[in-house]
């Protein structure tokens, strides 16, 4: 049994994350995502497979621009003692040619990709004790090496961003016991790779990248620090 924190999670990998998390499993999940609606629908069916399984509390909560003092530990304190696992699987994608992405585009792309995620670590660092897991999940177009896509300039250098900080923070809480990775992970059926490729078919769906994620998350720091891991079926 795990405490677990996820953002990102009405949607995609994130929604079947916690999914995968939940039924027939003693964790208890904080969800937190942007939509109300989506969260309630992922309660409703996660009530459904959750046959005496653990608790999930879903929560709206934007991670650039909510609170985090006033709302976001608080709530957390209320139903953790501790935190055992944080998912960063929150993100946004822009699809265009570089030289009409904006500026303020770019900036949305790092805030919500990459600042987010740094305001989850530093508030929820000082509540996880060691042996805790971090778990950012980053993208193949982050990758060093691996194939580019021409539009996604500003999501794939926000990925890139999350793979780095990834390689820092797990030198930097070594002393703490906390263990950080990066699954830079492939193509699978969301709705953000239908927004990326319409035309094409993911090599994954997203139960089954959500399973992954899920299982790794919790027997991920056993074997793996600081490592950005690819998580797809094609190379490079």
């Amino acid at each position: 049994m795990a405490n677990i924190i996820i953002t990102g999670a009405s949607s995609g990998i994130g929604f079947e994350t916690v999914l995968d998390l939940t039924a027939n499993k003693e964790n208890n999940v904080i969800a937190l995502a942007r939509s109300a609606d989506k969260l309630r629908r992922l309660h409703e069916i996660a009530k459904d497979l959750n046959f005496d399984g653990g608790q999930l509390y879903p929560a709206q909560f934007d991670i650039v621009y909510d609170n985090y003092t006033d709302s976001l530990i608080p709530f957390i304190k209320s139903k953790f003692d501790k935190v055992d696992i944080l998912i960063n699987n929150a993100g946004a994608l822009i699809n265009k040619p570089f030289l009409e992405t904006s500026t303020e585009e770019f900036a949305s792309m790092l805030q919500t990709n990459i600042l987010g995620h740094v305001n989850m670590i530093k508030h929820i660092v000082p509540l996880m004790s060691e042996g805790a897991h971090i778990v950012n999940i980053g993208s193949m177009g982050g990758v060093q090496g691996s194939v580019k896509f021409s539009g996604l300039s500003a999501y794939s250098a926000s990925k890139g961003a999350l793979a780095i900080l990834t390689e820092v923070l797990a030198e930097e809480f070594k002393v703490k016991g906390i263990k950080v990775n990066c699954l830079a992970l492939g193509s699978s059926q969301t709705e953000m790779f239908e927004e990326a490729f319409p035309d094409a078919q993911a090599g994954t769906l997203a139960f089954e990248m959500g399973r992954y994620v899920a299982e790794f998350a919790q027997t991920g720091a056993k074997f793996y620090n600081g490592k950005i891991l690819p998580v797809a079926n094609t190379t490079p």
